[in-house]
């Protein structure tokens, strides 16, 4: 069967590609996407999602998220994704708009018409997801599982312990972490381990469709950021192993760790701190290795769809 999914995203250009799996994988039925302040500010995450999904024709909604963290001084990263959140190709303004429902509305009702079918993948800060175990706790225990990407055991990428997307929302980070969701966490060890190589993205500027091969040139600039800033050959395409994950789960390595958010530490915001010896019982499921071959095998053979 497909697994139904929400996307919850902050395009960003590994959530352009994440879009774009989960637009064509036969194994997903992406039943909607949801933006969230994170990469960029809400606008843009927003007019992104829609452009994405308008030049990929996908026939699925888009709503429009939060707009700030819960509590926190809002971030964002213009550093790795440029000021429009998706620099390095010309894209088209949409002509698609955003649905009037409240976000929070749709995620409800969804889960309560698919009770137990529903899987939220949560790609940017947990800001929308907090939000609705806030509103909805009694549906967490009804959402078949939480796919998040986001934390790291051995390093972040924002401070030497912090990975971008929960110190963007560290608050809502360990609400979520603490509702009961079956959560599954894709955290910088393992998607570090899913890079993209210069040659490959050049491979894709060369796919048929325009959507795929503006995607290369997308991924041309993601690359050149990371190397600026983390002088490291590659580009990570952290987001999209949320997506590879639903299609092909044997491709990665898990373990099971009990974590939480530190929200008060001075050095230390936005750590996910893991129990990495298995001192408590755990509450979430973690990726520590990829296949990194049949990663790129799996994106390459879905994007070449597009047409």
């Amino acid at each position: 069967m497909k697994r139904k999914i929400i996307l919850d995203c902050d395009p960003g250009h590994d959530d352009a590609v994440a879009i774009l799996l989960a637009g064509i994988a036969e194994e997903v039925d992406l039943l909607g996407i949801v933006s969230v302040a994170g990469n960029s500010y809400i606008e843009n995450t927003t007019r992104n999602a829609l452009i994405l999904a308008e030049m990929a024709k996908l026939d699925v909604p888009v709503f429009r998220g939060s707009s700030k963290p819960l509590l926190r001084k809002q971030i964002v990263a213009p550093d790795i994704h440029g000021e429009s959140g998706l620099e390095g190709a010309n894209l088209p303004l949409p002509t698609k708009k955003a649905e009037e429902k409240n976000y929070l509305e749709f995620m409800a009702e969804t889960v309560e018409k698919f009770s137990g079918e529903i899987t939220f993948v949560a790609v940017g800060p947990l800001t929308n997801i907090a939000k609705f175990v806030l509103n909805y706790p009694h549906l967490v225990s009804k959402v078949k599982e939480l796919v998040i990407m986001g934390g790291g055991i051995k390093f972040g990428n924002v401070t030497p312990k912090a990975e971008f997307n929960i110190y963007a929302d560290p608050e809502a980070a360990q609400i979520v972490f603490n509702a009961g969701f079956n959560l599954t966490v894709f955290p910088l060890d393992v998607t570090h381990q899913a890079k993209i190589y210069m040659k490959e993205i050049k491979e894709m500027q060369n796919f048929k469709s325009e959507i795929t091969s503006k995607m290369g040139l997308l991924l041309e600039f993601f690359h050149q950021t990371y190397y600026d800033i983390f002088k490291i050959e590659g580009a990570p395409l952290h987001d999209p192993c949320t997506i590879a994950y639903l299609i092909n789960p044997d491709i990665f390595e898990f373990d099971e760790f009990y974590a939480q958010v530190e929200t008060k530490g001075e050095l230390t915001y936005g750590e996910t701190v893991v129990d990495y010896w298995h001192l408590e019982a755990p509450n979430s499921k973690w990726a520590l290795k990829v296949d990194r071959e049949k990663f790129i095998e799996i994106l390459f053979d879905n994007l070449k769809k597009y047409n």
